[in-house]
């Protein structure tokens, strides 16, 4: 299966991706800018249209690794879908971005109030969630584990 194809918003099927698209706005954001930090709550969430974006995870002492980057298509921030609502990662613009920005909380009311747009999101949101539990499962194995613990077991 192909990492990027799980990992964007094409994932979600058309019909849905109307349904959210027109309560989307556009942004953008300067290289170097955070989009959130871990622990902070979390309102939105992004589709990256234009340039990239790093998730990170905070590791006392350290400087905090960078998990996954995120480019086209991609969905950037999964904490918005599940209380208690906040970030369990943080995220960077590393060039400048354009995205299209989603309120959490209007996304939530259209999903309660259609059940198939709720359940293709659920089923989106856990496509990446999945996802990037093993890219930060892996990474941090690279990082912090011994010599080839990232392979598979």
């Amino acid at each position: 299966m192909n990492v990027a194809t799980t990992t964007t918003m094409n994932t979600l099927p058309a019909e849905h991706r109307e349904q959210l698209l027109p309560i989307a706005r556009q942004v953008s954001f300067p290289q170097g800018a955070r989009l959130f930090l871990e622990g902070q709550t979390a309102g939105n969430f992004w589709i990256v249209r234009t340039g990239t974006v790093t998730l990170d995870m905070h590791v006392p002492g350290r400087r905090s690794p960078v998990i996954e980057t995120l480019g086209h298509g991609q969905l950037v921030g999964l904490s918005w879908l599940f209380p208690p609502y906040e970030w369990q990662l943080g995220a960077e613009a590393m060039s400048p971005v354009r995205a299209y920005e989603f309120d959490a909380d209007a996304v939530r009311g259209l999903c309660r109030a259609d059940p198939r747009l709720d359940a293709a999101v659920a089923h989106w949101v856990a496509q990446v969630l999945s996802h990037r539990l093993h890219a930060a499962r892996t990474r941090l194995l690279d990082l912090f584990g011994p010599y080839g613990s990232a392979g598979p077991r």
